[in-house]
Formats: structure tokens, C-alpha cells, sequence
């Protein structure tokens, strides 16, 4: 009777045993989720976050890199912890997971947060960043960041093409009578920016201002969902 409760023992700790490393592995997989969000959202979309006078939203993406970092490095500990049965390493592992815990959560609201004052803050900052600093020897990020935007979204300033009447760099020598820049063009060729036409660069109803919104609202609402997500999973 004692050797049956003995093993019957034994069979549960090997059964939980799996079932915590099973846990462990998939705690290890949504880490690599939410790094992988943080690092896309830094990596591909590094340049439009250069036209924002706010940090908050690279904050949430560097917190998601951290968080998740934490959490591959916790599932390897806790798989540790569960198969050599060490309580000091247990304590550690449930400690890294409250701090896993508050990151997501605080990635999660600072993109909330951050979603009710973003369009706000483009409104005061964006046609500034574009007319002040584009084509300056100091802002050569934001340069290829104004470009890629027009391109990529098919927009011509901040609000409407005529925006670029205001462009320091319009104004010079430098510009060779352009009248925008070559990347507000349909077809981007040298000095295309000189015939303003609607035939010739985009004009956009709303310009620039609404395209960006539009989308880093879209990865605002993919980060707090993916921070907030998992915290309630773990």
C-alpha cells in the first residue's frame, strides 16, 4: 500500500513536471511574440518615429523588446527550475514573472495613452519637422523619413503640397526651383519637384498628416494588444 502511494507520488510530480516545462515552452514562444513586435515596430518603422517629437511610442516598443527578452530567458530558467527542483531558482522565476507582468501592462498603456494624443501632436509638430528640417545637414534621418513617407503613402506635405511654399530648403539655392520635393512625384525623377501639377505629384485630400496617423494608430493598437494580451495569458 505504502510502495502504490509511494509511486502513484511519484507519477504526479513527473506529470506536473511536463505539464510546467509544456508552460514553460510556451511562455518561451509568446516572449519570442513579443519581441519580435518590439524589434519590427523599431527596425521597420524606425524612420517615421524620427517625425515624432514624442518618445512614447518607441518606449512601448523598446519596453515589448525588454519584456520579451525577460520572458525567453524566464521560460529557460523556469524549465531549469522545474526539472532540477531548486526553490531558489523558483523564487526567482515567479519574481521575473510579476516584473514581465508590469512591463506588458505598461507597454499596453503607454500605446493607449498615447493613441488619444497622437493626432494632436502631429497636427502641432509634423508640417514644422517637414518645412524646418528637411534637406538640413543635421536631419538626415528625418530627410529620408519625409521622403519614404511621401512616397510610400503617395502624400505631398504635411496638410496639402502647398505646405512646401513655407520649406526652408525650398526657399535656397539648393533646391534648383523646385517647387517640392522630387519625392512628392507620381514618377521620382531629378528635379521632378518642379512642376507641381496635379498630373505630376500627388495631392492628397488631407495630405501626409492623415496617411501617418491612420497608420501608427494601427501599430499603436498592435502593441497595446499584444502587451496587454499576453500579461492576461501569463
Amino acid at each position: 500500500m505504502g510502495v502504490y502511494e509511494e509511486k502513484k507520488e511519484t507519477c504526479g510530480t513527473i506529470c506536473l513536471k511536463y505539464v510546467l516545462f509544456t508552460f514553460n515552452f510556451l511562455f518561451w514562444l509568446a516572449g519570442g511574440v513579443v519581441m519580435a513586435v518590439g524589434v519590427w515596430t523599431l527596425v521597420e518603422k524606425s524612420d517615421y518615429i524620427s517625425l515624432l517629437s514624442s518618445k512614447t511610442y518607441a518606449a512601448s516598443a523598446y519596453i515589448l523588446v525588454l519584456a520579451g527578452a525577460i520572458v525567453m530567458v524566464t521560460g529557460v530558467l523556469g524549465c531549469c527550475a522545474t526539472f532540477k527542483e531548486q526553490r531558489r531558482l523558483l523564487r526567482v522565476y515567479f519574481v521575473l514573472l510579476l516584473c514581465i507582468f508590469l512591463l506588458e501592462i505598461l507597454a499596453g498603456v503607454l500605446a493607449y495613452i498615447y493613441y488619444q494624443q497622437l493626432s494632436e501632436e502631429l497636427k502641432q509638430n509634423l508640417r514644422e519637422t517637414m518645412t524646418q528640417k528637411y534637406q538640413q545637414s543635421s536631419h538626415e534621418q528625418i530627410t529620408r523619413a519625409v521622403d519614404k513617407l511621401q512616397q510610400e503613402f503617395k502624400c505631398c506635405g504635411s496638410n496639402s503640397s502647398s505646405d512646401w511654399t513655407e520649406s526652408v530648403w525650398i526657399r535656397s539655392r539648393e533646391a534648383n526651383s523646385r517647387m517640392v520635393p522630387d519625392s512628392c512625384c507620381k514618377t521620382p525623377t531629378e528635379l521632378c519637384g518642379r512642376r507641381d501639377h496635379p498630373s505630376n505629384i500627388y495631392k492628397v485630400e488631407g495630405g501626409c498628416i492623415t496617411k501617418l496617423e491612420k497608420f501608427i494608430l494601427d501599430h499603436l493598437k498592435i502593441i497595446g494588444a499584444v502587451g496587454v494580451g499576453i500579461a492576461c495569458v501569463q
